[in-house]
C-alpha cells in the first residue's frame, strides 16, 4: 500500500459525498479546527467498509501509519474513518501502546472526534491493558477539556457489550470521581453517559455515586442518570 496516496484517496472519496446542507447543519454542532466535509454517516460508513477490506491483509504497522496519515489531512470525517478502519484491524489494535494511542488522539477538539477516539481506540485499549489506569487518570486531570472528556468516555467500552465490555464499576467510578466538579458541559455529558452505561451492570454502585456526590453533580447528570435507573432509558 502506498500510504500517502491511499490517505488522499480516503479524503477524496469522502469529499465526493459532501452535502452542503449537512455541513451547514453540523458546523456549529461540533465546531472544530478540522475541516467539516459535511458527509452523512451512511456515506462515511460506505467509504470505511471499502478501506477495511483493502487493509485487511496489511501489516499492523502499515495500518497504523495509514490511520495517522488520514488524520493528518485534518478533516472531521477523515479522522472518524481512520479510527474505524484501525479499530477493525485486530493486529493493528493489538500493537498499540500509550505513545501511539496519544498520537492518534492529538487534535481531538470536539465531541464527535473525542467519542470516536475514546469508544473505538482508547477505551478498548484500556480494557485490554494497553493503557493503564494512571494514563486515563492523567487525561482526566488535563487542562484540555477534550482530553478530560476522552478519559470519561473511555469508560464506555468497559461497560458496553458491543465493545467487549463486561462491566467494570471500580475503574469507571474512579474516573467519574475525577470528573465531579468539572466546569465543562461536554465533560458533564460524558459523565452522564458513563454512569448510564455502568447502570446496566451495577445500578447500586451508580446510585451510591449519585448519593455521595449529589451536591456537586450538575442537574443534567442527575436527571439523565436517575431516569436511566428508573426507566432503563435516557429520555422519557
Amino acid at each position: 500500500m502506498d500510504i500517502e496516496t491511499a490517505a488522499d484517496e480516503v479524503i477524496q472519496r469522502l469529499r465526493a459525498h459532501t452535502d452542503h446542507e449537512r455541513r451547514g447543519a453540523t458546523v456549529n454542532y461540533f465546531p472544530s479546527a478540522q475541516e467539516n466535509l459535511g458527509v452523512y454517516a451512511a456515506d462515511l460508513r460506505g467509504v470505511v467498509r471499502e478501506f477495511k477490506q483493502r487493509t485487511k491483509s496489511e501489516e499492523a504497522t502499515t495500518v497504523l501509519k495509514f490511520a495517522k496519515a488520514i488524520i493528518a489531512r485534518n478533516t472531521l470525517e477523515g479522522r472518524q474513518a481512520a479510527y474505524e478502519i484501525l479499530a477493525a484491524h485486530k493486529p493493528a489494535m493489538a500493537a498499540l501502546n500509550r505513545a501511539a494511542i496519544e498520537a492518534l488522539g492529538k487534535g481531538i477538539d470536539n465531541w464527535a472526534s473525542v467519542d470516536g477516539f475514546a469508544c473505538g481506540i482508547s477505551g478498548v485499549a484500556w480494557r485490554r491493558g494497553q493503557l493503564t489506569d494512571t494514563d486515563i487518570k492523567r487525561w482526566a486531570r488535563s487542562s484540555d477539556p477534550w482530553w478530560r472528556r476522552a478519559a470519561v468516555v473511555s469508560t464506555v467500552p468497559l461497560n458496553i457489550k458491543s465493545r467487549g465490555g463486561t462491566g467494570d464499576a471500580m475503574r469507571t467510578l474512579k474516573i467519574c470521581e475525577l470528573a465531579v466538579g468539572d466546569d465543562h458541559v461536554m465533560v458533564h455529558k460524558a459523565l452522564s453517559w458513563a454512569l448510564r452505561q455502568l447502570a446496566s451492570w451495577d445500578a447500586p454502585a451508580v446510585r451510591g455515586f449519585l448519593k455521595k456526590h449529589d451536591a456537586r453533580l450538575p442537574a443534567l447528570v442527575k436527571r439523565e442518570v436517575n431516569r436511566k435507573l428508573a426507566t432503563g432509558r435516557k429520555n422519557g
